[in-house]
């Protein structure tokens, strides 16, 4: 079951959610801590998102040092989204790499701000296994900030803050060049276990309808049973949970992963573009409709029996580097 939390669930007593998302909260040894940041275009154009990561919970590096310090390694994943194609950095960097406090994190050349109304990412990373640069700066203006934070699996090993579910994004990017304002999206999560200890798989979605948002988080959990959480979010910052919709099945990828989502009208959601496509995870734009009204939603399929696999470790290396400082 998932149940809503205090933010010292977050990490710490003091990362109380008035304070905002607390870049020096605690990372336990095998657990993980990051701040993810979606955001597109409303006609679906561009699309773009970030994750800063503290304990890499995708590292087959991590994976193979025993998980006994998050913070030697550490991650900008940057995936950028267009038309005129895509570009994707994920370097995995080690402990002398990162530098935070409060409102400041450095991961490597790039870094997050926060100044209490608006997050600034500054962006200086290189893709693989294609070296193409992915450089510049993201800023997110959320509409409100939540104060309702969520454990997500009945151990409660694994918790959830909506940040700014409802939020406007500008991209501004050299390489490669894109300039754009769009719908923006702001979480954390934090955990003291890997994810596929205590979860199979998940959907994920945050759908933009009208300037509100609406979240659905669909978990099939290792040991347990739950229920879906489903959130109506408003622009002011109130969170209302909403009885979960319907499921949705939605065709599988290229890699077979499956696919699906919850909508107060199923046979109108669609998979308007597929962003990632890999052996254990995707991430898609769908067309979908709340209560009649339409809109965009970004929404994930994490599938963690696959990725727990030996050959789907030995593939990773090849998205992901891992630096020697």
């Amino acid at each position: 079951m998932m149940n809503e939390t205090g933010a010292e669930a977050l990490g710490g007593a003091q990362a109380a959610i008035d304070a905002g998302p607390r870049f020096d909260s605690a990372v336990a040894p095998g657990g993980y801590l990051w701040w993810y940041v979606d955001g597109f275009t409303p006609d679906g154009s561009h699309g773009i998102t970030l994750i800063a990561m503290l304990g890499s919970v995708f590292s087959p590096y991590y994976a193979w040092a025993g998980r006994k310090d998050p913070l030697d390694h550490v991650a900008l994943n940057v995936a950028v989204y267009g038309d005129a194609g895509k570009r994707w950095a994920l370097t995995e960097r080690r402990r002398g790499a990162v530098d935070r406090d409060a409102r400041h994190l450095r991961i490597g050349p790039s870094a997050l701000d926060w100044d209490g109304e608006r997050l600034r990412v500054t962006i200086d990373e290189r893709g693989a296994p294609i070296p193409l640069a992915v450089r510049g700066e993201v800023r997110l203006y959320p509409a409100a900030v939540t104060r309702r934070a969520f454990v997500l699996d009945p151990e409660g090993r694994h918790h959830w803050w909506p940040i700014a579910p409802a939020a406007r994004i500008e991209v501004d990017l050299d390489k490669p060049a894109r300039r754009w304002e769009g719908i923006g999206y702001f979480d954390t999560n934090h955990g003291a276990a890997p994810l596929e200890a205590d979860f199979v798989r998940w959907d994920w979605s945050r759908a933009h309808v009208d300037g509100d948002a609406v979240i659905i988080y669909d978990a099939t959990f290792r040991r347990s049973h739950g229920e879906p959480l489903a959130l109506f979010c408003g622009r002011d910052g109130t969170v209302e949970d909403v009885p979960p919709p319907p499921r949705a099945e939605l065709p599988t990828t290229g890699w077979r992963v499956a696919r699906g989502t919850r909508d107060t009208e199923p046979a109108q959601v669609a998979v308007r573009r597929t962003f990632e496509d890999t052996p254990f995870y995707a991430r898609s734009l769908l067309t979908t409709t709340w209560r009649g009204r339409p809109g965009l939603a970004m929404h994930e399929s994490l599938n963690l029996d696959r990725f727990a696999a030996p050959w789907v470790k030995l593939l990773l290396p090849f998205r992901m580097p891992r630096t020697l400082r």
